[in-house]
């Protein structure tokens, strides 16, 4: 009998440490857990504050080559340098291409979608000028620009759509 009042006791002494050592348990564990939490946080924002001027600037640099591409600038900015339709198509698609290849590595910077508008926006434009080129076959270079300019003046082009694109994406960042 007195080995259970005994084992009692123990018990009385211990189930009140037992229940403080749970407590004290989940209180350490939620407040590590915060504190990983805003660690992690703070980090983010550090990291946030390096990256969001690069991804501005890639914005910026997007930006330019989509104007650039644009037919109804890049018809006015590469003149022909001889009459053969064949040359001043491929002068164009070249030009359109070192473009792209210049601000490939933009592409890390941008959401996928964006980089996928770009792309199409791109393969479009190329698409155009290869239509001029088919579409006058029997004119000269001068007749293929001009039905190239008059096909975007009442349509939207490609670089405009994604351009409409890119300046929604950065009013998301802010």
């Amino acid at each position: 009998m007195e080995e259970t009042t005994q084992i009692i006791s123990y018990i009385a002494y211990l189930l009140p440490a037992i229940v403080v050592g749970i407590i004290a348990y989940f209180f350490f564990k939620g407040h590590t857990a915060n504190e990983e939490g805003r660690r992690r946080y703070l980090v983010q924002k550090e990291a946030q504050k390096q990256v969001l001027p690069l991804r501005l600037q890639a914005y910026e640099r997007i930006t330019l080559f989509l104007e650039r591409i644009d037919p109804n600038k890049l018809l006015v900015r590469v003149k022909p340098f001889s009459d053969s339709k064949d040359e001043y198509e491929s002068l164009l698609v070249k030009n359109i291409e070192q473009e792209y290849e210049h601000n490939l590595t933009q592409q890390i910077y941008v959401s996928p979608e964006c980089w996928n508008l770009i792309n199409a926006a791109k393969n479009a434009t190329i698409h155009v000028i290869r239509q001029g080129a088919m579409h006058e076959k029997d004119g000269n270079v001068d007749k293929m620009r001009e039905w190239l300019l008059q096909s975007f003046m009442e349509e939207v082009t490609p670089s405009q759509k994604a351009l409409a694109y890119i300046k929604k994406e950065v009013s998301e960042l802010f």
